[in-house]
């Protein structure tokens, strides 16, 4: 598999936005963005569908932010495998729409009534009262299909922010745990590699629900095998689905593994609701 944008620069460019200029994605963008959705070089079989939507300019569906007319849902069953691939699609696209310099930002605090009316997806109305506080997420597995995440995607407005926010985002929210803390075992740091720790590096710039990090980094096969997962009966204060951002996290390794010029193999199976993602070079 190849990947046709800069991975390492996109990466480390890349913020999540929460201020847009109210204008639509350049029409070359979208389409390129749009082909690139639908052949993804994704190295597992995955039932998660990209659904490209419009959005009114309000801050009907986004808390707090006004929507931009151009934005994406990821729709997935809602297991801890499925939404654990939703993130690992997701950010994967995400990424590319970064290498074409349009902002995003997961959300899945997003509220369900409105993303039903502009983008109709769920199978039942009854799917609407599983909404927590009417946000996108249910409590727990559903039946069926919903958003995961969705994102907005558009052209950043500085000047849209409070000098706080602004100073926010560029700051704390992209602040990230050295490897060694995010190791299962500290120890196994002297072992690495040169292409793990490039990466691991790059693991551990993924975007995360309150930049909480929730991801750590195991080995098996004698350092041929990177395990992504929560630690054990982790529970993040306010974020109900945490395995979007470890299935986002595990695609962040994947893309270093290939910038270094490896073919690795990526599996994900569950573990007591954890999503427990296996990318191999061996």
């Amino acid at each position: 598999m190849s990947i046709t944008f800069s991975i390492k620069s996109t990466i480390d460019a890349r913020r999540s936005a929460r201020s847009y200029q109210m204008m639509p994605v350049d029409q070359d963008a979208m389409d390129a963005i749009k082909n690139f959705a639908r052949s993804m070089p994704i190295p597992f079989e995955h039932h998660v569908a990209i659904r490209f939507f419009h959005a009114d300019p309000t801050k009907t569906l986004y808390p707090l932010m006004k929507s931009p007319p151009d934005n994406i849902a990821f729709v997935a069953e809602t297991d801890s495998i499925s939404i654990s691939q939703a993130g690992f699609v997701g950010e994967l696209l995400i990424l590319y729409a970064q290498s074409k310099n349009i902002s995003s930002c997961w959300y899945g605090h997003y509220k369900l009534a409105e993303l039903e009316r502009l983008m109709p997806h769920l199978q039942s109305p009854d799917q609407l009262k599983e909404a927590n506080k009417g946000f996108g997420y249910s409590k727990g597995e559903t039946t069926g299909v919903r958003a995961i995440c969705i994102t907005p995607l558009g052209y950043y407005e500085d000047g849209g922010l409070r000098l706080m926010d602004r100073i926010t985002e560029k700051t704390i929210s992209h602040k990230r745990k050295e490897i060694t803390e995010l190791l299962e075992n500290p120890d196994n740091f002297s072992h690495l590699s040169d292409d793990l720790l490039y990466a691991l590096d790059l693991g551990r710039k993924a975007p995360s629900a309150g930049n909480a990090q929730m991801w750590r980094f195991g080995f098996e096969d004698s350092f041929n095998t990177i395990t992504v997962a929560m630690p054990p009966e982790y529970q993040h204060f306010k974020w109900e689905h945490p395995n979007v951002d470890i299935g986002i996290c595990a695609c962040h390794v994947w893309l270093g593994l290939l910038d270094r010029g490896w073919q690795p193999t990526v599996k994900v199976s569950e573990d007591a609701g954890r999503a427990v993602w296996k990318i191999s070079i061996a």
